[in-house]
């Protein structure tokens, strides 16, 4: 597999957007960061690249995904209700794919533990889980090169609590801190990591923290993970709870659209 040189990050200005492209940029890529405002941006590292571009117009995202190799995703709606859920969270990935055209380039996808769960009172209300969902199986059937990452709840980590351990089948659907716990950093360190490492490829998992020191490199865990069965909208071992014949005919076209001819 051939190292991606340039990534361009989604949600750079983020919590974990910010991390990521530091993280990125320690690990020698060029970074482009995608922004709204560049006055959001002035926080980030003076090498990082600062484009803007809005997720929610795919018209303005060309120059954003011109020449890159790898795109992370941090991003996420925020006080949206379900119309930002899916405006953001989903049609966000949608959009970017789409300005991607024929370029190849791998995915690292961020969305979050439970994402499976769609009876909480949390999705009930948001919908959050469906469209974050929604984008998964958006990534999985572009055909590129992908890891995606459902972290557990950010920084409620204790101090001695950097041990990762990667679950999948997404089992944990409590809606707290109970379902498992990760430092923002650590989600960084993950979503960069996958896109030089070939046994990232292709694999979903939940990531949480138990108690111990942070590993030293995460290939080893990568490896041990069950790749998505090749042409599956869903990740291994997640409930079949999301029927493809009952979902909105938009959703259905964009997965048209986005699959290889």
């Amino acid at each position: 597999m051939t190292r991606p040189r340039r990534v361009l990050v989604v949600g750079a200005t983020g919590s974990v957007g910010q991390l990521v492209v530091a993280e990125a940029l320690r690990e020698g890529y060029t970074v482009r960061a995608l922004v709204r405002d560049l006055g959001r941006a002035s926080g980030l590292p003076a090498r990082a690249e600062r484009v803007v571009g809005d997720l929610t117009r795919p018209d303005t995202l060309a120059a954003a995904v011109a020449g890159v190799d790898a795109v992370v995703f941090t991003h996420g709606s925020t006080g949206g209700g379900k119309s930002g859920s899916e405006h953001i969270d989903y049609a966000g990935v949608r959009n970017v794919l789409a300005a991607l055209g024929s370029n190849p380039a791998r995915i690292a996808l961020m969305t979050a533990i439970g994402v499976t769960n769609r009876t909480g009172a949390y999705n009930r209300a948001t919908e959050a889980h469906d469209w974050k969902r929604r984008s998964e199986r958006l990534v999985r059937a572009s055909g590129r090169p992908y890891m995606i990452v459902r972290p557990g709840w950010f920084d409620y980590n204790d101090t001695d609590q950097h041990r990762l351990v990667f679950l999948q089948g997404d089992t944990r659907h409590a809606g707290d801190p109970s379902d498992g716990v990760v430092a923002r950093r650590q989600i960084a360190e993950a979503l960069v990591r996958s896109l030089a490492s070939e046994a990232a490829n292709r694999k979903t998992f939940e990531l949480v923290a138990e108690r111990g020191p942070a590993p030293l490199e995460l290939d080893s865990l990568f490896a041990k993970l069950e790749p998505d069965a090749p042409g599956a909208l869903d990740a291994c071992r997640d409930s079949a709870n999301m029927p493809l014949t009952q979902e909105p005919d938009r959703v259905r076209d964009d997965l048209v659209r986005v699959t290889p001819r």
